[in-house]
């Protein structure tokens, strides 16, 4: 639809969970899913349902027009496995401080 917002959020109560390396590092019943055109749909996670001691701050950062400035987290050698907008542009703060992840499954 060539009028469809960009970015649409949804709410999710299923069960989500998030596995690095075979590690569960999240598991939540409280996700956005976020569904960016041309881009598969990923569930960004609450900060209190991740598994943060686990995660260390990336070096790596970049930006999207869309959501604002990214920061990424390693977890072990496995780097930049999940990111999160700390501070999102305006109409995105429902992702603020949430985490999203590569690899996730219901």
């Amino acid at each position: 639809m060539p009028n469809a917002p960009r970015i649409e959020l949804h709410p999710i109560s299923q069960r989500v969970q998030a596995l690095v390396d075979g590690t569960l590092i999240d598991d939540s019943t409280n996700t956005l899913e976020l569904r960016e055109r041309s881009y598969p749909p990923r569930h960004y996670f609450p900060r209190e349902d991740v598994r943060m001691d686990l995660l260390t701050v990336s070096e790596t950062t970049t930006y999207c027009p869309f959501k604002g400035h990214t920061m990424y987290f390693s977890l072990g050698e496995s780097q930049d496995v999940a990111w999160s907008y700390e501070q999102p542009i305006e109409g995105m703060e429902a992702i603020a401080g949430r985490v999203a992840f590569y690899e996730e499954s219901q």
